[in-house]
């Protein structure tokens, strides 16, 4: 059930820092670089360099599903694939597609005098090369991206959004979480942040929902107009 925007400033209220996800809520990364595409130059990478590819990773076309398999299988090139990884995604980023309503969040989280802190699997390279080129790195207060060469850092791993807060200053009980899966959500609920969902995708909600998403929308655009 999507949220209204009262129920979205309800929730607010209390809220002093804002941790949000990247691909998904503020952009789409892989829309002009394809993830399928990430995934098999990521894979092609390896097979140059000589190495045998982990079971599996053929079929993989999500490129930080691909870096855990690698991490598992060779956890001694888990820290040049992660590298190369995250030189793919800052090519991907050059051509991503901005999610309507991304940056109005941005924009509307400064102007209520909030923080804004971006926590995503993606690496923080590449967020950040998004966002100078988009001119919004004054909307955010911190980056944090996976730890290079650590993929078990990413969500449903709660470590980034405990970073995130520590960096702030700020507890959970002034927090909120926005991102686009379940794997956000499950982070949130295990860092003790409540989750905005945001249903990008038809049947979305249900998962966010199921998952344990306070509320839901299906436009970040509601989300900045509940935050001024």
């Amino acid at each position: 059930m999507t949220a209204t925007t009262q129920q979205l400033a309800d929730v607010l209220r209390p809220v002093k820092h804002v941790l949000l996800d990247f691909d998904g809520p503020v952009c789409s990364v892989f829309a002009g670089l394809p993830a399928p595409e990430v995934a098999r130059r990521l894979l092609e990478g390896l097979l140059a360099a000589g190495e045998q590819a982990p079971a599996g990773s053929e079929e993989e076309t999500d490129p930080l599903a691909l870096l855990r398999l690698v991490a598992d299988a060779r956890p001694d090139l888990t820290e040049s694939t992660d590298a190369a990884l995250a030189a793919l995604e800052t090519e991907a980023v050059r051509v991503a597609r901005p999610t309507p309503g991304g940056e109005s969040v941005l924009r509307s989280a400064a102007r209520s005098g909030r923080l804004v802190s971006v926590v995503s699997n993606n690496a923080g390279t590449a967020i950040e090369a998004y966002l100078t080129e988009h001119g919004l790195n004054d909307y955010v207060a911190g980056v944090f991206g996976r730890v290079p060469g650590d993929p078990t850092s990413m969500k449903p791993n709660p470590r980034l959004l405990l970073a995130a807060m520590e960096a702030a200053g700020t507890g959970p009980e002034h927090c909120i979480f926005i991102g686009d899966a379940a794997r956000d959500v499950e982070a949130g609920e295990a860092a003790g942040v409540p989750t905005f969902g945001y249903a990008n995708k038809p049947g979305k909600d249900i998962k966010l929902v199921a998952a344990g998403a306070v509320v839901v929308v299906d436009s970040m655009e509601f989300i900045a107009d509940a935050l001024t």
